[in-house]
């Protein structure tokens, strides 16, 4: 491994080079000895020895692969095969001659970008014995009889994070990079990021949590959220922003956002460049955003339907008030499209003219059908959900950080090995990034909802099923929907897959717009048209499986904001004068981005 400026190396200071091991040695002491005393602390607490319901599933694979051992034996066989043909590339390599690896690494993964991973034998050998093995496992686990769907992917999902763990990428010893870093710096990155690791340990006492970003390296209001705008309604559960207008005239029919409470509403309000907040004020728009409160134990018995009732319906009344206007446009993201489902199921239920109403809905990532519920659906059977009900009764809620965990499990090598290999083996800051504070600003959930969205919802499929759940005394049935509906979905949405958000299709028996955007739960989303990046898919029919849909659907180069904009426009109504932010019959409270939105937790 050469050094690549081609600029001499200098020799390490002896002296200097004893030092930062003994540096090494002694921050590495300390983080076990950390380690030692919060295992013994926890010895005294009730502790859950499998709390991912993990065990059963290994036991029945293992049960299930060992039924067929002449099987097991011809997979073993067979990656010890490409072994020895790697063994004779490698060797072929080193000897000068050309060679075709008999793997190579996916155009997405990143973590074997290096030059050295391609151009040192040595390290071309490492990384390809790594993914033949792991591609072996993983075949394994996905060509084994016997075994029920659910199993399945729970195994194929813990299988990918045990190999995802033990990548060559994370060692400092088999990272050219690492390597060629610690060896230029005489190991300071090591001490650094030591340092990181017990910074990181020390923030939190029960968990480690890998810093993605400086907490300071944004300030709410400040840097990001920062559309003018000021909070006309506020109830236990939420604060209602009204922002300012910034055209002369404005479309009659306001638009209520309804984001998740999984996280922040700001994820719509980022920076200038990329708020989808400002561009649709842009548009001549009057916007209404919901910032959810982030709730404490006080809010513990809060339901779904307190939601319901105090987050749509409430919203939909304020803005009535402030606008005058009987009928408004909704838009609900992921969780709050969920939210927005059951209310206009609610509404169509009520059999009577009510008023304000909905006159059209958009999805956003927006999941129904909950049966292919993806990589989520792994963390949630009635072992793992009775465990996390103990642990949220006992609390109060579910702390924001255990819900981000989660998330990240689910791109690993995103968001959690990447950041161990930058700021643990590199010794270096995380980067001010945006998106990045917004992830790692939490939020909680109340106990009551959600153990009832997880269980009736994920676990039950409830959603969909008629008139089985009930809401403010009203059973409610999806199939009753006939409001105009645009759906938004993600190609590479880990969280909503974009096969089960089609489903509403379906379900719904309104006029339906599907639109499927590149990208994933939140790029796919946040994809403003300035930035002429990414792409999107529109078919103006809905067949029957989502398969069908995309085979005849027609890609569209930039960004799906103008398509739903032009589509929201038959909606809209006439142009009148722009609305003024406490002008109408809600007083203001206070300044955008309001208060409920500071609120940190852990």
């Amino acid at each position: 491994m050469g050094d690549q400026s081609g600029n001499e190396r200098k020799a390490p200071d002896p002296v200097e080079y004893s030092r930062v091991w003994a540096d090494i040695a002694s921050k590495s002491q300390k983080i076990v000895s950390e380690l030692v005393r919060r295992q013994q602390a926890k010895g005294h607490e009730k502790q859950f020895a499998d709390p991912l319901n993990v065990s059963h599933a290994f036991i029945e694979f293992n049960r299930q692969i060992m039924n067929n051992p002449a099987k097991l034996a011809q997979t073993q066989l067979a990656l010890w095969q490409e072994q020895m043909v790697l063994w004779q590339n490698t060797a072929d390599k080193i000897a000068g001659k050309n060679t075709e690896p008999p793997i190579i690494p996916s155009q997405t993964d990143f973590r074997f970008r290096d030059n050295d991973w391609h151009e040192n034998a040595i390290f071309d050998f490492i990384k390809q014995s790594y993914l033949l093995t792991a591609r072996w496992m993983q075949d394994t686990v996905k060509n084994t009889d016997g075994l029920d769907e659910k199993t399945m992917q729970k195994l194929d999902f813990y299988t990918r994070q045990f190999a995802n763990a033990m990548a060559p990428t994370n060692f400092v010893m088999t990272n050219p990079k690492v390597l060629r870093e610690t060896i230029e710096r005489g190991g300071q990155n090591i001490v650094h990021g030591l340092d990181n690791l017990i910074e990181d340990l020390e923030n939190r006492e029960d968990q480690l949590r890998i810093k993605m970003v400086e907490e300071d390296a944004f300030e709410v209001g400040k840097d990001i959220a920062t559309s003018p705008g000021k909070v006309v309604y506020q109830n236990e559960l939420l604060q209602l922003i009204q922002y300012n207008p910034t055209t002369s005239t404005v479309s009659k029919t306001p638009l209520l956002i309804m984001p998740p409470w999984i996280n922040k509403y700001y994820i719509l309000d980022l920076q200038e460049k990329n708020s989808f907040v400002k561009w649709a004020i842009s548009q001549g728009i009057t916007i209404f955003m919901v910032s959810w409160v982030n709730p404490d134990e006080k809010l513990s018995e809060k339901t779904f339907e307190d939601y319901i009732i105090e987050g749509p319906l409430a919203c939909l009344e304020a803005i009535q008030k402030a606008t005058g206007e009987t009928a408004i446009n909704v838009v609900g993201y992921c969780l709050g499209g969920t939210l927005l489902a059951a209310t206009l199921a609610l509404l169509e239920r009520k059999n009577e003219k009510l008023t304000p109403s909905v006159k059209s809905a958009t999805f956003f990532t927006t999941m129904v059908d909950f049966e292919r519920a993806g990589e989520l659906g792994i963390f949630i059977d009635e072992e793992q959900l009775s465990q996390l009900e103990t642990k949220m009764n006992t609390q109060g809620y579910l702390k924001g950080t255990d819900m981000e965990a989660t998330f990240n499990m689910l791109r690993a090598n995103d968001l959690i090995w990447y950041f161990v290999i930058n700021n643990y083996l590199m010794g270096r800051d995380p980067s001010p990034f945006d998106l990045l504070f917004w992830n790692s600003d939490s939020t909680r959930m109340p106990a009551a909802m959600h153990s009832f969205y997880l269980r009736k919802m994920y676990l039950e499929n409830k959603l969909i099923q008629k008139d089985v759940l009930n809401f403010c005394g009203t059973p409610i049935d999806l199939a009753q929907i006939k409001t105009p509906c645009f759906i938004l979905s993600a190609q590479d949405d880990h969280i909503a897959p974009w096969k089960s958000t089609y489903a509403a299709v379906r379900i719904f028996k309104g006029p339906t717009k599907f639109c499927l955007a590149t990208s994933g739960h939140i790029a796919g989303v946040i994809n403003p048209p300035c930035a002429a990046k990414y792409s999107y898919w529109s078919n103006p029919k809905n067949p029957e499986t989502p398969e069908a849909w995309l085979k005849d659907a027609t890609e569209c180069p930039g960004s799906w904001w103008p398509e739903w904009a032009k589509w929201l426009k038959t909606f809209s109504g006439d142009e009148i004068d722009a609305r003024i932010p406490g002008e109408g019959a809600l007083d203001v409270i206070e300044d955008a981005p309001g208060s409920y939105v500071l609120t940190k937790a852990g």
